[in-house]
């Protein structure tokens, strides 16, 4: 088993052992799931219970956690390095898990013999995002074989970080440990010589949380534990849930963390059982404990506001857990999480130190890095605190209006450009409310400019109260926010007429800004010609006026309407010279959507590193950030690009998360435009009942007319999902017939190739040339390199001439596995001889050379034979 020093013997954990001890042996047999979920809090001993599921496991077992650190593959290679018998394996392993083959092949390399093995993972969502994703994608495929199909997976997380396993996966809570296991816990190792009557307070102020009570008996002196010096009012100190819940709380966003220490302040300081002047019962009643945790929802969120915290972070803290919602009222289900919140809710207090220096945070002995604590708040037993000291310093509030407004611009100027994109609106809307009647251009620029923020972020909610407008506005200014609203809130119908009245007002602008609101307008409605010219003469007028801090925000308008229009060229273009643009005038947000769109364009190029590198950038600003619609943009690219390369259950993968509805779906403005994507990379992998509603789910807004190519991608995925030949014939024909209304030509040319794939497998290889050749001609046109290569292999294998040759030099672009299993075909061997040579099944090798096919645009071993002779010399 692999691990370090490793946590103690876990206590009181026999029923939940046995649980995992029946799961992990029906995981192999028919019905059994293969991978099982443990979900624990911090300190309530999940590390403890992996390690010894691992060691009772009848066969070998491996116990792997999270890196320390988190870059692209580094937990599969961690993983595979737990596994294989030397680094040089673990390598090979590790190519071969980032290949068509995945972690199936990645496994069948390092996992020779026979019999069941366990692979623990812990922490896994701490993981990096391929890992995950390659996992996901393992996870989900059906039927594993050969190595693959031994292994049963032990996987375990804290909450508030999801796990992404199958939705069937058995799930086993960790409860609170009973009287008896707690009090053998003290009894241990960890106990010492504890006094009987520092013992009972200790079991009674733990309740059961062994992490809890085994770091308040290591942090009390010797003396008190013994009872022969005197005990603090409280043994469960807070340096100890500091300690406990420091990593749990350090893992959350810092929106988060400071919304959910409001939240805690905000339940007061309740009399109950964890406070050191009340009763000490070892284990209230859930009702009790909730009633003595829980606020009013109203009450918190008008407190975070007024210290200047974001409330969208609310519904991420409820889904994980971490706060429960009933009606108005908000609950800590955990208390000692309630009382740790509090302690690391890291909102900064204004106001500065006695001596005129600032106030700097403090944290507990022992709990890694010093987060600030929250201000104090009023409540019954602190009255000398008045409500007014929550506010601004008495010189923020004489100043005027306009000045705090003006100062609140430039602050959101600064957020938008380079940090947090809800700080921005935040900054905004308060700035807006501060000019007010006094400046009301300035206030409507700031008003729009928080709706920019939040869609930015993907925030429905605040981009609607952004649009909140005076009495007095009036014109193409309500014109614009009466339609957007329709349009976020579902009503198209609504929408139309005065978003068209902004675009068809553009015409006579010469302001950037305004047309840079008439062309949002023009992309909400999906008329992306006018999206493109508005924001063409926007940019033109910029330059004019050599506004250089503006070029970033028009470059990054310009570049979604082109990519919005198929013209994929034009979108690198505009998105090259936008990230120019913001990296003269220091925007590091716009040059990440900058780097988003490129990794799109490099998707459809075929250019799969371009694509990576491209979408690691956006994502390593998008998501600090917040920014929702950049980082959907990279990751879409990277579907694209596995889907590009052949993986299409990967590319599923990445992509379900980004079309799933809720706030851990993508963007709300993107989420639909991906759906075709996900629906072609389901119905290739095998996963027809997803694409199927997901496609169901699309055709309901494809009625709302807002996307031009909309109907013609709908028809593809139903000619894409239709059982029949002739079924799918009449589809894919719909579909061809709205690409010509739409104007979009590669998307069309992605619907020929479409229907030559299909009239080919079903054995029309005639029929299937002329939609293949017409698909090739678009794709070279676009530029798609990636596209062009897929459709020249499908019109070899019609036993057409698809195109150029392939070179020599091309086995260079496969895999290491993929070259062997080449030239070993090429030397005349069968499926099965290579599979024996190489220790693999016959299945793989079948896999691998379908594949190498692909990528190589050949038909025949004839043809790969020649080729690696060639190659040869």
């Amino acid at each position: 088993m692999t691990s370090g020093t490793g946590p103690p013997a876990p206590y009181g954990r026999d029923r939940e052992l046995a649980l995992l001890a029946g799961l992990l042996h029906a995981a192999g047999s028919d019905g059994g799931e293969r991978v099982v979920c443990v979900a624990g809090g911090p300190g309530e001993g999940r590390s403890g219970l992996l390690a010894r599921a691992a060691r009772d496991f009848p066969g070998p077992a491996h116990l792997v956690g999270a890196p320390g650190r988190r870059v692209p593959w580094s937990g599969t290679r961690a993983l595979l390095a737990a596994l294989a018998p030397s680094g040089a394996a673990a390598r090979r392993a590790g190519r071969l898990a980032r290949g068509p083959g995945g972690v199936a092949a990645a496994l069948a390399a390092v996992l020779p013999g026979r019999g069941p093995v366990l692979l623990c993972l812990d922490d896994l969502p701490l993981w990096d995002a391929h890992s995950r994703a390659a996992l996901a994608a393992h996870w989900r495929a059906p039927d594993p074989r050969g190595a693959a199909a031994r292994v049963r997976w032990l996987v375990a997380a804290a909450p508030g970080r999801p796990l992404p396993v199958p939705e069937r996966a058995p799930l086993v809570r960790l409860e609170r440990l009973a009287r008896p296991a707690a009090r053998a816990l003290l009894a241990g190792p960890d106990g010492r010589r504890v006094g009987g009557a520092v013992a009972e307070r200790l079991l009674d102020e733990a309740a059961g949380h062994p992490g809890v009570l085994a770091e308040a008996v290591r942090r009390l002196p010797p003396a008190v534990l013994a009872g022969t010096a005197p005990a603090p009012v409280r043994l469960v100190g807070d340096d100890t849930l500091a300690a406990v819940y420091g990593g749990l709380l350090g893992a959350l966003p810092a929106d988060g963390r400071r919304l959910l220490g409001v939240v805690a302040r905000a339940c007061g300081t309740p009399d109950g059982p964890y406070e050191p002047d009340g009763p000490c019962a070892a284990d209230p009643p859930d009702g009790v404990r909730e009633e003595a945790y829980r606020t009013e929802a109203g009450t918190a969120l008008a407190l975070a506001r007024a210290l200047r915290v974001p409330v969208e972070a609310l519904d991420g803290l409820v889904a994980a857990g971490l706060l429960r919602r009933r009606g108005d009222e908000l609950a800590f289900p955990d208390p000692f999480l309630r009382r740790a919140a509090g302690l690391l809710g890291a909102v900064r207090e204004e106001g500065a130190k006695p001596g005129g220096h600032p106030a700097e945070p403090t944290g507990p002995a022992g709990c890694g890095p010093s987060l600030p604590s929250l201000p104090s708040l009023p409540d019954a037993r602190h009255e000398r605190h008045r409500a007014d000291r929550l506010g601004p310093p008495p010189a923020v509030r004489a100043r005027s209006g306009a000045a705090r407004g003006r100062e609140l611009l430039a602050r959101g100027f600064a957020a938008l450009a380079g940090g947090p994109v809800m700080d921005a609106h935040e900054s905004f809307a308060q700035a807006a409310k501060a000019l007010g009647e006094r400046c009301p251009a300035e206030a409507a620029d700031a008003r729009f400019l928080a709706m920019e923020a939040a869609w930015a972020a993907g925030d429905v909610g605040a981009c609607l109260a952004a649009l909140d407008l005076a009495p007095a506005a009036r014109g193409t200014e309500r014109a614009f926010a009466e339609g957007l609203r329709a349009a976020l809130t579902i009503r198209p119908d609504r929408a139309r007429t005065p978003l068209a009245r902004v675009v068809a007002g553009g015409a006579g602008r010469e302001e950037p800004r305004l047309l840079l609101r008439a062309g949002a307008a023009a992309l909400v409605l999906g008329d992306v010609a006018a999206a493109a010219r508005l924001h063409g003469r926007a940019l033109a007028r910029a330059r004019a006026e050599r506004r250089a801090s503006l070029l970033p925000r028009i470059l990054e308008h310009l570049a979604y309407a082109e990519l919005r229009a198929g013209r994929y060229s034009r979108a690198g273009h505009a998105a090259r010279e936008g990230l120019r643009a913001a990296r003269a005038t220091g925007q590091p947000n716009s040059a990440a959507h900058q780097h988003a769109v490129l990794a799109l364009v490099a998707s459809v190029t075929g250019d799969g590193p371009a694509a990576a590198g491209h979408a690691e950038r956006a994502l390593a600003i998008g998501r600090p950030h917040g920014l929702a619609q950049a980082v959907t943009l990279a990751e879409w690219a990277l579907a694209r690009a596995d889907s590009g390369a052949g993986l299409a259950e990967r590319a599923a993968a990445r992509l379900a998360p980004l079309v799933g509805p809720g706030p851990r779906g993508g963007h709300f403005a993107l989420r639909m435009l991906a759906v075709p994507c996900f629906v072609e990379a389901a119905v290739a992998s095998g996963q027809e009942a997803e694409a199927r509603a997901a496609t169901e789910e699309y055709a309901r807004w494809a009625a709302y007319g807002l996307d031009r190519p909309a109907p013609a991608q709908l028809a593809r995925c139903r000619a894409l999902l239709a059982p029949r030949g002739e079924e799918a014939r009449r589809w894919f024909g719909e579909a061809l017939r709205c690409h010509e209304e739409s104007g979009n030509d590669f998307e069309r040319a992605r619907t020929l190739f479409a229907y030559g794939v299909r009239l080919r497998r079903l054995r029309r290889p005639g029929e299937a040339r002329g939609p293949l050749r017409d698909a090739l001609v678009a794709f070279e046109r676009a530029a798609a390199e990636g596209w062009a290569r897929q459709a020249r292999a499908e019109l070899r294998a019609t036993g057409a001439a698809g195109g150029r040759a392939p070179e020599p030099a091309a086995l260079a672009s496969l895999t290491p596995q993929q070259q062997r299993i080449a030239r070993l075909v090429a030397d005349g061997a069968t499926n099965r001889e290579v599979a024996a040579r190489l220790s693999l099944s016959p299945r793989t090798v079948d896999h691998h050379l379908r594949g190498v096919y692909a990528r190589l645009q050949l038909r025949s071993r004839v043809e790969l034979s020649a080729l690696v002779a060639e190659a040869r010399g």
